[in-house]
């Protein structure tokens, strides 16, 4: 589609600036078909870019990305901003292998000022910034972009009270897409608004305080006495009390309606030049301009493809998520200890259902994951079953509230670990290939790693139910191959028994974690059809590995590969090394596992295949390591 500014060649920082009010509606209009068109045929983030598009078309009005920095919390709002910094003849390639990358990345274009990915990051990085632009002498805009909901995150706490405190010149946007606009009412309500937006004032407001500070005790309490006055005025105008911002040390501004550009551009061009640092409180509604995710913007965060006219996905397929979240609601019947806690992800992790269903034993802690540790800690001592449900690439930032507040406690916390391994789209800042390894070195730790649905069923029983300690459970994003349905199994401890998946000789065996069994009988079926026949041992219980168990298995094969979706260093595969040759056996044990994490956005399939974790790769491996 041709559209009349968006895409053209000479549209440039300056370009944008001298638009006209007009222009930039329209230029506004046609970011919003874009991304539209664009994430129903590759999927994306859709609700939340929808809803920054005018903030994105006035933060480039004023500011010029070439020189200045726009820090974007996670980053999946950033599409306008992708557009109009020249990738937009690329943007048909959005989240597909060697495309536009979902998120900001520095590696894909030099006006992405940081890499994102996980939130509450903007303000820390943004400081850093500014801070290093000061030791530099230099004179740009620093401006970080942070959503209500990335500020339950405790780093953003921490940056803004490290802000307030060194009065850093720097300009913070509160996104906040949870609230309705207030209503002026009357013509002081509108003239005081008017005010507060002018140069003239805000340069009056920064003189007088000036000249007060310099008459010492007296002049302070002068300026006590003026903050009580408008505070209480602001009160009864608006109902409102200080804004925390303002108690923590920033100048606050707002709230500004985020769909009107033109007042955007009036309150940025107002506060830019402030010495101090500024935050504007931006009003926007996800989803804006789309019925479906304004109505649903949960459903429309992050979308697969889907049919533009009628909003309906495309993609109706169980998962493990659904898999996970209807055995956890038969446990949660039958125990009425369990409970399910939440970072802001209750559908995503598919406790959407169970929130409704057991309302006073579920717990949403907001994207608060060191929070959210440490209070299922305080449950498990208290005598409930807590299952803290949180994705792989998440979960990394509680390493520290897991380790002291769980295992060194021994308590029994159940773990469950959405999107292990490859993640597909979102790339390597979603992967969750790290869990395996940093959830090996936790002392208590129980750790599984399911094959399918109902593999994923009987180790949440057995960690529910038997399990006294700190247990996970990782499993991958999607859906698996074999069935959803049916009741929980009969004999929960078979999932921490080695599962042979197929036996066909002993020229070498292979030992896979997970959903990775799939590839690993690829390989045992390629490598057969050549005439190097081997057995297939496949292990839930990956932490404490069943050595001894895995023994019985072996034959007197000395060749042992092992397979795991999941980093080389400290894996399973090392474990499995170091615990058969403790119980006195000697093996040549071959690890097979990722060695470079940093696979960027294609389809989980592709990104197997880039780590050599495929079946074609795993038998070349093997057919290698043999000497055939």
């Amino acid at each position: 589609m041709e559209y009349k500014i968006l895409g053209k060649s000479d549209l440039t920082p300056q370009a944008i600036a001298s638009l006209s009010a007009k222009d930039r509606e329209e230029l506004c209009a046609e970011l919003r078909d874009k991304i539209l068109n664009t994430v129903s045929a590759n999927g994306g983030h859709l609700a939340s870019n929808l809803g920054v598009v005018e903030l994105t078309v006035a933060l480039l009005s004023v500011f010029d990305y070439t020189k200045d920095k726009i820090v974007f919390d996670v980053g999946h709002q950033s599409y306008s901003y992708k557009l109009l910094t020249g990738r937009y003849d690329k943007f048909d390639t959005l989240r597909k292998k060697g495309g536009v990358s979902g998120f900001p990345r520095i590696s894909e274009s030099p006006y992405d000022a940081f890499d994102t990915g996980h939130s509450s990051t903007s303000i820390s990085a943004a400081i850093g910034m500014a801070r290093a632009r000061d030791l530099k002498k230099e004179d740009n805009y620093v401006v970080a972009v942070i959503g209500d909901g990335a500020l339950t995150g405790g780093l953003a706490y921490e940056a803004i009270n490290d802000l307030g405190h060194s009065k850093t010149r720097m300009i913070v946007i509160l996104n906040d897409n949870e609230m309705s606009i207030d209503r002026n009412v009357g013509g002081l309500s509108r003239y005081l608004s008017k005010l507060r937006v002018s140069s003239g004032y805000i340069s009056a407001k920064r003189t007088t305080e000036g000249f007060l500070k310099k008459l010492g005790w007296f002049g302070r309490g002068i300026i006590k006495i003026i903050l009580a006055i408008k505070d209480f005025f602001r009160f009864l105008l608006y109902r409102k009390k200080p804004s925390i911002f303002e108690d923590l040390g920033l100048n606050y501004y707002g709230p500004v309606d985020g769909h009107n550009t033109e007042d955007i551009i009036e309150a940025l061009n107002a506060v830019k030049d402030i010495k101090d640092p500024m935050l504007i409180h931006v009003i926007t509604k996800k989803g804006k301009g789309y019925a479906p995710a304004e109505n649903n913007p949960a459903d429309y965060h992050g979308v697969g493809a889907f049919d533009l006219e009628t909003g309906v996905t495309k993609n109706g397929k169980c998962s493990y998520t659904t898999a996970f979240a209807g055995a956890l609601e038969e446990l949660a019947e039958k125990n009425p200890k369990v409970v399910a806690i939440s970072a802001a992800m209750a559908q995503g992790t598919g406790l959407d259902h169970y929130s409704m269903r057991f309302p006073t034993r579920f717990f949403d802690c907001g994207i608060a994951e060191e929070h959210c540790v440490t209070m299922a800690g305080g449950l498990a001592v208290s005598g409930f079953v807590p299952v803290v449900a949180i994705y792989s690439s998440f979960l990394q930032r509680a390493y520290d509230e897991m380790i002291t507040d769980v295992c060194f406690m021994n308590n029994h916390v159940v773990f469950s670990i959405d999107r292990a391994g490859f993640v597909g789209q979102d790339g390597h800042t979603h992967h969750g290939l790290l869990d395996l390894s940093y959830l090996n070195s936790m002392v208590n730790m129980t750790l599984f790693a399911p094959r399918d649905y109902k593999d994923l069923r009987n180790c949440l029983d057995y960690a529910v139910n038997t399990c006294t300690g700190p247990v996970a459970i990782r499993y991958p994003r999607g859906s698996s191959p074999f069935e959803a349905e049916g009741p929980l199994y009969e004999l929960p401890e078979d999932c921490i028994k080695p599962h042979l998946a197929s036996s066909k000789g002993y020229d070498f065996v292979i030992i896979s974690v997970g959903r990775i069994c799939e590839e690993a009988e690829k390989a045992c079926v390629l490598l057969a059809d050549e005439g190097i026949n081997g057995t297939h041992i496949n292990l839930s219980l990956v932490k404490p590995v069943p050595a001894k168990e895995i023994v019985e298995l072996l034959g007197d094969t000395k060749n042992v590969f092992t397979l795991e979706e999941g980093i080389l260093s400290g894996g399973v595969g090392e474990d499995i090394h170091v615990q058969l040759n403790r119980i006195g056996w000697n093996y040549n044990v071959i690890s097979i596992a990722v060695e470079n994490p940093v696979i960027k956005a294609s389809s989980p399939e592709d990104q197997i295949r880039t780590a050599g974790l495929d079946g074609e790769s795993v038998a070349a491996r093997i057919k290698n390591s043999l000497g055939r």
